[in-house]
Parts: C-alpha cells; sequence; structure tokens
C-alpha cells in the first residue's frame, strides 16, 4: 500500500506550465451515461446514508446506497451541509451575491425545528441596499466533538453545546498587500450562545506564507480584483478544520496540538496549520521546490480538504487532501500568466495521504498513465476515510461520488442525476459525506441490493 513516486524536480513544473498546450483532445467527456448508482459491491462498501450538494440552488439531498432520495433540504445553501448524530441536520441559509458567503449557519432537528443558529458575525449591505446582519461564513464550518467534519467513530459531534469553528469572510484594506480591497479569510470560533471566542485572519499572517517577491507583486496588482464585490478574494481558503487527537502530539510535536487548525488557500497552492497564538506553524508550499521532501509528493494545486486522518480510522495522523489540479498559484509571470496569477496547471487530479511529519506518501489515488485525464476536478471535491479503509471521493466538478478500497477498487459509484442548465449538463457538488444509518433513528435501514455493472465493450443502446 505504501508508496514512494520519484521526485518530479523541475520537469514536473514544467509539465505543470506546458500540459494546457496538449490537453484539448482529452477535455471531452461522454454525453450519453447512466446515473444514480452505477456500482455498488455489498461485501466490500461501507454502507451508510450520503448527504451532497444538489447543483444550483436546489438544496441538499441524503441517499442510500443505491442512490434513492430519501430526504431533501430545498431551503439550504451549502457550504457545506452535513448530518449531524440523531438526524440533525446543519447547513447554510441565505447567499450574499455575488459573494459566496451565506448568511445563517443553522442546526435543525430531523422535524425542521431550529436547534441552533449563528447569523450576528458583521453588518453587511445586500444588493437591494439593506443592512443585515450575517455570519458570512463560506467554504467550511466544524462543531465541536468531531475535528474534521466527518463521521469518526468515538467523535460524534455535540447536537446540544459546544463551539463552532466557522470559515468567514471580511472586507479590509491591506497596504502591506496591496492597495485594493481584501474580501480577507476570517476564522472565528463560536460560542454555543454566539459569543465569539476566537479569531484569526488571513492577512495578519502575509510574510507567514513564504511567497516570494515574484508572487507578492502578482499578489499586489490584485489582477484578480472583483468589480462586482468590490473587493480581491486573494487567498482563497476553502478547508478549516481542527487538528484533532493525533500520534504526532502524543509524541511531543507541539504543531499538531488537536486544537490548532489546517488551512487550505486554495489560490496560492497553500496548505497550513495555525495554532492557537495564531502563528503558522506547519505548512506546504505555495512553492514545492523549496523542499525536496514536498517535491517527492508533487506539487499540489487548487487543492481542497486538507485534513488529519482522525484516531480510530485507518490512516490516523496521516494528512489527506484532494489535490485538484486546474490553475492555480502565484509567481513569476509566464507565456500562460503573464500576470504571475494561476502560474501552474494540470489537467488530472489525485488524492493523497502523506505523513505530515516526514512527507513520506503513503497512499495516492489517481488513475494510471493514459486513464489518469478521467479523473479531474478542478474545484470543489473532497475525500473521506471510512472505517473499513475505503475512502469516498468527491469528484465534485464532475458530479461523481465514488467509493475505492485500499487497493483502489471501486466499490461504489454514484453519478449525479441532478443537472442544472439545458445545454450540457452540469452537475457540480461541492462535497460529500458518509454517515452511519443508525445515526437517523427516524428512517428504517433500507434494503441494499449490489449494483453491477454492465461490461463496457458489449454494452449497447439499442436503435430505435
Amino acid at each position: 500500500m505504501s508508496r514512494i513516486i520519484p521526485a518530479y524536480q523541475s520537469k514536473f513544473l514544467l509539465a505543470c506550465l506546458l500540459f494546457p498546450l496538449v490537453s484539448i483532445s482529452l477535455s471531452s467527456a461522454p454525453s450519453v451515461y447512466p446515473t444514480g448508482t452505477t456500482i455498488y459491491n455489498l461485501d466490500k462498501a461501507w454502507s451508510g446514508y450520503t448527504i451532497f450538494r444538489i447543483p444550483g440552488n436546489e438544496g441538499d439531498v441524503l441517499i442510500d446506497m443505491n442512490g434513492r432520495e430519501v430526504r431533501r433540504w430545498s431551503h439550504t445553501a451549502g457550504y457545506p451541509a452535513r448530518i449531524l448524530p440523531g438526524g440533525n441536520f446543519m447547513g447554510s441559509m441565505g447567499n450574499l451575491s455575488p459573494h459566496q458567503d451565506l448568511i445563517a449557519l443553522i442546526q435543525w432537528d430531523w422535524d425542521g425545528n431550529e436547534v441552533w443558529r449563528f447569523d450576528r458575525l458583521q453588518q453587511v449591505e445586500t444588493k437591494d441596499g439593506n443592512t443585515i446582519w450575517a455570519a458570512r461564513q463560506h467554504h467550511d464550518w466544524q462543531r465541536e466533538g468531531n475535528p474534521v467534519g466527518y463521521y469518526t467513530p468515538g467523535a460524534d459531534p455535540l447536537v446540544d453545546r459546544g463551539k463552532t469553528l466557522i470559515l468567514a469572510h471580511k472586507k479590509l484594506m491591506a497596504p502591506a498587500i496591496t492597495d485594493k480591497r481584501l474580501d480577507d479569510d476570517y476564522i472565528v470560533e463560536v460560542s454555543w450562545d454566539g459569543e465569539i471566542l476566537w479569531e484569526w485572519l488571513a492577512s495578519d499572517h502575509f510574510d507567514e506564507f513564504g511567497f516570494d517577491q515574484d508572487s507578492k507583486d502578482a499578489i499586489r496588482n490584485a489582477v484578480k480584483y472583483s468589480e462586482e464585490t468590490q473587493a480581491f478574494d486573494w487567498l482563497h481558503i476553502n478547508s478549516a478544520t481542527y487538528v484533532g487527537p493525533n500520534i504526532w502530539y502524543d509524541q511531543g510535536d507541539q504543531r499538531f496540538h488537536p486544537d490548532n487548525i489546517i488551512i487550505s488557500g486554495r489560490e496560492a497552492n497553500l496548505i497550513a496549520i495555525i495554532s492557537r497564538a495564531g502563528n503558522i506553524v506547519w505548512k506546504m508550499g505555495p512553492d514545492f521546490r523549496s523542499d525536496d521532501k514536498h517535491m517527492a509528493i508533487g506539487q499540489i494545486i487548487g487543492q481542497h480538504h486538507p485534513h488529519i486522518i482522525p484516531k480510530d480510522l485507518p490512516g490516523a495522523g496521516n494528512l489527506m487532501v484532494f489535490d485538484n489540479g486546474g490553475s492555480a498559484g502565484y509567481g513569476a509571470p509566464n507565456p500562460l500568466a503573464p500576470d504571475g496569477v494561476s502560474t501552474l496547471t494540470r489537467f488530472t487530479s489525485r488524492v493523497i495521504e502523506f505523513n505530515p511529519v516526514t512527507f513520506e506518501l503513503m497512499w495516492e489515488y489517481a488513475p494510471a498513465g493514459r486513464a489518469n485525464y478521467q479523473f479531474f476536478s478542478r474545484n470543489v471535491s473532497s475525500a473521506q476515510r471510512l472505517p473499513n479503509g475505503n475512502t469516498l471521493i468527491t469528484e465534485g466538478a464532475e458530479g461523481r461520488l465514488f467509493e475505492v478500497t485500499a487497493e483502489k477498487e471501486i466499490v461504489w459509484e454514484y453519478m449525479m442525476p441532478y443537472f442544472e442548465g439545458n445545454t450540457y449538463p452540469v452537475s457540480r457538488t461541492y462535497r460529500a459525506y458518509r454517515v452511519p444509518y443508525d445515526w437517523i433513528p427516524q428512517l428504517n435501514q433500507p434494503e441494499e441490493r449490489a449494483v453491477v455493472p454492465p461490461s463496457l465493450p458489449d454494452f449497447r443502446i439499442e436503435p430505435q
């Protein structure tokens, strides 16, 4: 299972730059394909309910292993929604368009009664000119009791008390970074009663992120400044999780204190751990050439959902991340990025798991050879380690959810039947989570039936 890939060094970065020139033939996708559950191996999959966001503004949905929709919450806005023990549902409401931010983060019981709400972080002006209170939450949140937001034996998120970690935005000026207004990433921890207990602003730690002068120049020019939002989403943090209990801290490594927080700066190809004092105590990127051990893993681009696999799950203590590819990063201008923005590009994705102390690569999911282009999500996406050692992967941009064994066998696959648009179907989803059946006692455990896909060489659509 363990494997080290060779150092890419300059060849890897050259490939990242030149790949778009040869990728046109790889960008097409099938126009006809089955939807719903297309593979289900009863003996090898870890069965339960799966929750995910429906494309567009249609809410969140809960399905069983055979793809049957068992519950839909049509009023929510995702980023992300989760099932908590006892059938509690937690998600966001009220999109602050054109921002990605949400107005309120809310917990409901199974019957739809509101249990908890947070919506008083900042006062904001809506498109119609009204001033309202809002959470400005985006992309992630965590409830005390569970560090990473997905099912972990013995680490249930609290449902009637406890702190909540919220990833939000805050508009501000930071002259040391740029003369344009920032949509700065703002992380807060709030009590059950809504009191802010801890806060962190990304712009306060600009010099700790490791940007070289070319990168700083590209950020200063603020070429991605949005006239619509009147701000610059410069770091675009898309994930914030607690480190959680782990073997590294047990062995005395203070960087991995369970209360520290892992962030993912998508635009900068940066993964970092924040101490509770606010400083960066561990990081990977933005330029992987700065460390030979990082280069052995290979440049990560536009990543989502980095987290330490929790205790009591296979691979506990390793860091797992969905390495999207696509385009991201700041640096020296080049022919494909003349402004120094999105300087690296790769049109394949992978899920990797590595030791965060030695940077030994422990596991990787990426189809081999020419098939690697078949696994690509340029944005969104995630990976969840399941109790039996399998991994649930959200290939979000393609609307595909699938579960693989440690040996990389696909034992469950689901193609989203929910689309937006009429010309070419788009079925994007942000992040999916699997929970055990007994977390929702209001539902009877469903009958499970194996789904065996047909032999592709023999599969035909008969002419009419």
